[in-house]
C-alpha cells in the first residue's frame, strides 16, 4: 500500500447517505511533488505550488476528493489542521500548509449537494494514519463508479485503492479513486473486472472500448462526470522534474487497468510525492510506480460495496 512508504500517512472521511468524501495523503516531511494530467476534463487545484519558478520547492500532501469542484472546500480543512501543528512553509510568524489536490464527479450517485466539506477535510487529516489503508467504498471512491457508456443504469460501482512495489531499499506505493467512464481490467490477465453491463439489470461485462469502437455514444454522459484520480510515493530522492516525470510514467498503469483510459470526458490525475533521499533509476522507478498505478485501480473495484441500483464486482 501507499503506506508502505515510509513518512506516508493517509486519512479518510466518507459521507455515506450522500456518497461523497475526501482522502487525504500526509507526508511527514516536506515532499517534493510532481503531477501528470491527461484526459480533457480535469479538475485539479494547487498545480502553481508544482511549477519551477514557485518559491516553494516542496509540499506537506495531496487532497483527493469527490465533488468535483466543491471539493475544494476540503483542502481548506487540510490545512487548518496542518496550521494548527505548525506543518508548512514559514513566512515570517505565519505558516502557510502547501496542499495541491483533485477531484472527481461523483454528483450523479448520490446527493448532488453533497460534496466535500471544510470539517471533512479536517477530520480526514486528523485520521491520517501510516497503517494499511481503508480500501473501496470510502473516502474520494465513496461515490465513484464505472462503465458509464450507456449511462449510469448501466455502470457499476468505482472506489479507492492502494497498492506498492518494493525495489530493494526503494517503495514505490500508488493510492487510486477510480471514477473511469471505462472499464476496469486485470492489470495481469487482462480480464474484465468491472465496467459496463449488457443491461440495467444485467451481470454480464461488455467491453467499453469495443463499444465505442463499433459506433456507442456517450450521449449526455459525454460530460466531465467521470475522472480517475491518484497519487505516487516513493522514498527516493527526486527533483520538481523528476517527481513530474514518475507521475507520468505512472501513468502507465491508467493505460494497463483502465479501457479505454484518458477519454475526452475524463480528467485523469496523478500527483508524486517524493520524501526520501535514496538514489534510484528514474526509468526503473516508472515501471514501479505504472505496476503499482494498476494494481491499485484493480484493487479499489475489487474492494468496493454494492447499492442497490449500482453492482459492485464482487456481484458478479
Amino acid at each position: 500500500m501507499i503506506t508502505d512508504v515510509p513518512g506516508i500517512r493517509v486519512g479518510h472521511a466518507t459521507d455515506p447517505v450522500g456518497l461523497t468524501g475526501v482522502t487525504v495523503v500526509l507526508c511527514d516531511r516536506a515532499a517534493t511533488c510532481g503531477v501528470a494530467l491527461r484526459g480533457g476534463a480535469n479538475d485539479v487545484v494547487g498545480l502553481d505550488y508544482l511549477h519551477p519558478r514557485h518559491l516553494v520547492a516542496t509540499v506537506n500532501g495531496v487532497v483527493l476528493g469527490g465533488g468535483s469542484r466543491f471539493g475544494e472546500e476540503a483542502i481548506y480543512g487540510v490545512m487548518r489542521w496542518l496550521e494548527e501543528r505548525g506543518v508548512g512553509f514559514a513566512a515570517g510568524p505565519a505558516v502557510v500548509p502547501h496542499v495541491p489536490g483533485a477531484f472527481l464527479f461523483d454528483l450523479g450517485v448520490g446527493d448532488r449537494r453533497a460534496r466535500p466539506t471544510r470539517e471533512m477535510g479536517y477530520d480526514a487529516a486528523a485520521r491520517a494514519v501510516a497503517s494499511p489503508v481503508a480500501e473501496g467504498s470510502v473516502g474520494a471512491g465513496a461515490g465513484a463508479s464505472v462503465g458509464k457508456i450507456h449511462g449510469i443504469a448501466r455502470a457499476m460501482r468505482g472506489g479507492i485503492g492502494s497498492a506498492s512495489v518494493r525495489l530493494g531499499e526503494v517503495v514505490v506505493g500508488a493510492l487510486v479513486a477510480v471514477n473511469a467512464v471505462g472499464d476496469v481490467r486485470d492489470p495481469d490477465t487482462g480480464a474484465l473486472v468491472a465496467g459496463t453491463r449488457d443491461g440495467a439489470e444485467g451481470r454480464r461485462l461488455v467491453d467499453s472500448a469495443k463499444e465505442l469502437l463499433a459506433g456507442a455514444t456517450l450521449g449526455r454522459f459525454a460530460a466531465p462526470e467521470h475522472t480517475t484520480i491518484g497519487v505516487v510515493a516513493t522514498n527516493a530522492g527526486l527533483d520538481r522534474a523528476g517527481a513530474a516525470m514518475l507521475a507520468s510514467l505512472g501513468m502507465l498503469g491508467f493505460a494497463r487497468a483502465l479501457s479505454p483510459p484518458h477519454t475526452a470526458f475524463d480528467g485523469d490525475t496523478l500527483f508524486t510525492l517524493a520524501l526520501g533521499d535514496v538514489r534510484a533509476d528514474l526509468t526503473r522507478l516508472g515501471v514501479a510506480a505504472a505496476d503499482a498505478v494498476a494494481r491499485a485501480i484493480c484493487r479499489a473495484v475489487r474492494a468496493a460495496a454494492s447499492l442497490p441500483h449500482l453492482p459492485a464486482a464482487r456481484d458478479l
